[in-house]
């Protein structure tokens, strides 16, 4: 069964400046050899602003730049970005091949504390990419928290993560990692950023990669800027039996809602899959 050798670069950002980005990375990329993803940071072209969403490298700039990382390093490089498109401004999820073959997944579930719904438009499907005999989930930051978005119906291996989680909420951040690999029988990974950003958030990074078991197998230290690499087994995946999963006792949710009038009563019934 083929391994796959995961990189993920716990960086700071700087902020609103896509060239000062695009340079630090190449700077890094230059070193690494051998892998096959290369993780970077969300919106690793300008950290978490709403101004990007009006202000960020066109979408053609960040995929050109991609595409050559991916060719130098013969590996999938993967991170998101605030970009324009024909969609309008999202906060995109890119995958590119060495060959240049590009996937994408928009950021389904926006952070509304940071207004991010006001700037940005939802994706509104999950994509799933294929790349060297491994299934790939990417969503990101916030989608964390939505569990039944990172649901495994056995149709793939690792879910990969990119974040700007800011620090007070770092344990939010590497519990729910571990949930997710549990709940899911699948790797996760999953790059957050570091430094102090032009909002003034800080962020610890706490970069990680975990096994189906919920086993931390490879892990950032807090506050530094720094790569860390795992090699992952799909015999981790397919060792598992599926039986202890959660998924194969899962029932159907009924849910019945009353709404109650002065002068009305009335009964919605909804059907939700649990």
């Amino acid at each position: 069964m083929p391994g796959l050798k995961i990189t993920l670069l716990q960086q700071p950002l700087v902020w609103m400046d896509g060239p000062a980005n695009l340079r630090h990375f190449d700077r890094l990329l230059e070193t690494i050899t051998g892998r096959d993803v290369i993780v970077l940071p969300e919106m690793f072209t300008t950290g978490f602003t709403m101004e990007a969403a009006l202000q960020s490298l066109p979408q053609e700039d960040a995929i050109d730049w991609m595409q050559a990382k991916a060719q130098q390093t013969d590996a999938l490089i993967a991170g998101s970005a605030a970009l324009q498109t024909e969609r309008g401004p999202v906060n995109r999820f890119l995958l590119v091949e060495p060959d240049g073959n590009v996937h994408c997944y928009d950021k389904r579930h926006l952070f509304r504390m940071a207004d991010e719904h006001h700037h940005y438009q939802a994706g509104d499907k999950r994509v799933v990419v294929e790349w060297r005999g491994w299934r790939i989930l990417p969503l990101v930051c916030y989608d964390l928290r939505f569990p039944v978005w990172s649901r495994n119906l056995n149709d793939y291996d690792l879910a990969l993560y990119v974040a700007n989680w800011p620090a007070p909420r770092s344990l939010h951040w590497q519990a729910l990692l571990t949930a997710r690999a549990i709940e899911n029988q699948a790797y996760v990974a999953g790059c957050n950023r570091v430094g102090t950003d032009g909002n003034g958030h800080h962020y610890r990074g706490d970069s990680r990669v975990i096994n189906p078991q919920g086993e931390i197998i490879a892990t950032a230290e807090p506050h530094q800027a720094t790569r860390i690499d795992a090699d992952l087994s799909l015999t981790g995946v397919t060792g598992i039996p599926r039986e202890i999963s959660g998924m194969a006792g899962r029932r159907p949710i009924h849910v019945t809602l009353m709404i109650v009038h002065p002068s009305l009563q009335r009964f919605w019934h909804f059907y939700r899959e649990g």
